[in-house]
């Protein structure tokens, strides 16, 4: 299993009080200066990470004070050139919110040249509340989100001179992309989703599919994808094309564990507060995915099952419940182990945990102790896992 750390570089400051935090919250909150103290904190805590053995996972959202990061590009570049070793895996560029794909095909594949090879490159539908600062229609959002991928594949995949594009969204008479991306064909592709029938599309062309805090619902994503690939004859796929992520707490006692998560849970109640206009433009869900919000009714705020079946809101559930639900992992090192294996397990196989060490109002001393901690002695172990199917353990054990 490889880990990956992540930190959705929050401006916490700002979250004091019940004003909403995406996507219309003025400026004025925000002190350039704090600002630029909190990115160089961050940063120094992914060459930490970088240092332990770690991979780093960046992600990008806009007109937020619960991710600065609205530019990933600048993040990738500057770390593609300070760190050593990790996977810079970047989930991601919300392609249905970009209006210029081979801007995207460059910028990738010029941090793929100066990484040597170490880019990751995700591709994301966006979220609903961000498309007005996109300035686009939520109508037909992933046919652009497709395109706008298979435009970037050939984009960085064409090598014998320029070519035209004339799609449905996009068009362009002249497509000759310097430099060309390091790592042949391209850097590897990672498509998020929460939805069986996106599954099934990104099993179709064999990328790797994350699924991000949606606890134990996640198998049912991950049997999709499974079952489009046996549809195709192909092969069973490897753990290595699922990932998942989840909040990290780690302590040397339970009670600092505890004291953690209940820090950095605080990310869930500060990422839901969105302005209500904004929540879900028509067109951005499908007919079949609106239907089903409607008649889950009251549920449809629960948005995690816990193991043995609870309903839980991750903005107002207790440490416990989030570890109960899978979207948190908080212990002692080998209380952690446990709790990301067993659920590895439940869910089908995970290749890649990306693990959001640092959130809510963590500290810098509690981030470089937690990203320590869980590297030198959960880590370890993670990196011997392997995924065994449930119906071949249970053949071994006969």
């Amino acid at each position: 299993m490889r880990v990956y750390h992540m930190t959705e570089q929050s401006y916490f400051p700002a979250w004091e009080g019940d004003q909403k935090l995406r996507v219309d919250l003025p400026n004025k909150h925000c002190d350039p200066k704090i600002a630029g103290d909190l990115f160089h904190r961050y940063y120094d805590e992914w060459l930490l990470a970088d240092d332990l053995g770690l991979d780093i996972f960046i992600n990008e959202h806009h007109a937020t004070a619960t991710c600065m990061s609205s530019v990933a590009a600048i993040p990738l570049a500057i770390l593609a050139r300070e760190s050593k070793k990790a996977k810079l895996l970047v989930l991601g560029y919300p392609l249905g919110n970009r209006m210029d794909p081979l801007r995207c095909a460059e910028e990738l594949s010029i941090i793929d040249v100066l990484s040597r090879g170490r880019l990751e490159m995700g591709f994301v539908k966006g979220v609903p509340y961000e498309l007005p600062v996109s300035n686009l229609n939520p109508v037909q959002i992933m046919d652009r989100f497709w395109e706008g991928h298979d435009f970037i594949l050939k984009a960085m995949t064409s090598h014998d001179g320029p070519f035209n594009w004339e799609g449905e969204f996009y068009h362009y008479r002249h497509v000759n992309v310097w430099p060309r991306a390091y790592q042949d064909p391209h850097p590897p592709v990672w498509i998020t989703t929460s939805s069986k029938g996106n599954a099934k599309q990104i099993a179709a062309r064999g990328h790797v599919m994350a699924t991000m805090g949606t606890g134990y619902a996640s198998k049912g994503t991950y049997d999709a994808y499974k079952e489009q690939r046996r549809a195709m004859g192909e092969p069973e796929p490897g753990i290595e094309k699922f990932a998942y992520l989840g909040l990290v707490a780690v302590g040397s006692t339970p009670e600092e564990a505890r004291r953690r998560g209940e820090l950095i849970s605080e990310y869930n109640k500060s990422s839901g507060r969105v302005h209500p206009p904004f929540a879900n433009p028509p067109g951005f869900l499908s007919v079949d995915d609106n239907a089903r919000l409607l008649k889950a009714g009251s549920k449809r705020l629960a948005r995690l099952v816990t193991k043995d079946g609870r309903y839980i809101t991750p903005s107002k559930a207790s440490v416990e419940e989030l570890v109960d639900a899978g979207m948190m992992f908080c212990g002692t090192p080998d209380q952690v182990y446990q709790q990301i294996v067993d659920f590895s397990d439940a869910i089908g196989g995970i290749g890649n945990f990306l693990a959001m060490m640092q959130a809510g109002y963590l500290s810098h001393d509690d981030t470089v102790s937690n990203l320590t901690l869980f590297a030198k002695e959960v880590l370890p172990r993670l990196k011997e896992y392997r995924y065994t199917p449930r119906e071949d353990a249970a053949a071994a054990a006969e």
